[in-house]
């Protein structure tokens, strides 16, 4: 049976999947390698991941590429499922791909894409654009605001930023962040670090940690450099976690939010305080 998407195409399986047709064109590759080409990816959520992947029709993957899983793991992914390793020029590339028990999905098979460092392919593109990390959400949407919103920003009581010209971002089902110009931020009170982190609607983000003796997670602050272009109002800018510091807007103290990035820094923390 053909499926044909439609503006609200999501369904659901007996084992707690989410998923829709695309009408993207996908394409994946490992050491120059194309292993997938598909113009019928099918985007799939699970119940513990906050961001889609993608699955492929097999007679669109190089199964030629695959062999049995030496070594499947267990709870990687919902439901019972079959995994394999991916063999390129002799680079091998264990549990790269699996399917999903859903009968829905029968016939697909998805690769690692989500935090992919290490266990997926090189490179993954939409049409002709490369995208990073996770294929972006199609009920997702990113806007980057100007605003003369009075915004100040405190660590243990300290204000470490102080701005009326902000730029906030709104993205589904995330905290608004504020992105505050560095003339208006103690950055004298922050060390840059090596860390770095990629989002498939922003780009690529360097992080600064506190130099203090509060109780807060490293890498605290971020900022784009070079993001890309549906959130340029935000370079050079630098944003906040929420989660960890005390912001206020206009006047009103804001609570601190749960996130998905809440569990995050809260291991971090804990980690900086065992060194």
């Amino acid at each position: 049976m053909t499926i044909l998407p439609t503006e609200r195409s999501i369904r659901s399986t007996p084992e707690g999947l989410l998923w829709e047709p695309s009408t993207r064109w996908v394409r994946g590759s490992k050491n120059g390698v194309t292993v997938v080409d598909s113009r019928r990816p099918v985007l799939v959520w699970e119940p513990d991941l906050p961001v889609p992947q993608y699955a492929f029709p097999r007679e669109e993957v190089r199964e030629d590429l695959l062999r049995p899983a030496k070594n499947p793991p267990t709870g990687t992914h919902t439901g019972s499922q079959v995994f394999y390793d991916l063999e390129v020029g002799g680079d091998p590339v264990e549990n790269a791909a699996w399917t999903f028990p859903a009968e829905d999905l029968a016939g697909h098979i998805a690769f690692e894409w989500f935090r992919r460092w290490g266990t997926g392919l090189d490179h993954w593109y939409e049409e002709e654009e490369e995208i990073f990390i996770h294929p972006r959400d199609p009920h997702k949407r990113v806007d980057a605001l100007s605003s003369s919103r009075h915004v100040r920003v405190e660590i243990d009581g300290t204000t470490v930023a102080d701005t009326r010209r902000p730029v906030l971002l709104f993205e589904t089902a995330l905290p608004t962040r504020y992105y505050i110009p560095r003339e208006d931020v103690r950055l004298d009170l922050f060390a840059p670090t090596e860390h770095h982190t990629g989002c498939p609607y922003k780009g690529t983000a360097q992080y600064w940690s506190w130099r203090g003796d509060a109780d807060v997670p490293p890498n605290l602050v971020w900022s784009y450099p070079d993001p890309l272009p549906q959130v340029a109002a935000v370079q050079g800018l630098l944003a906040f976690f929420n989660e960890a510091v005390d912001i206020t807007v206009d006047g009103e103290r804001a609570a601190r939010p749960v996130t998905p990035f809440s569990e995050m820094l809260s291991k971090r923390t804990a980690e900086q305080d065992r060194s």
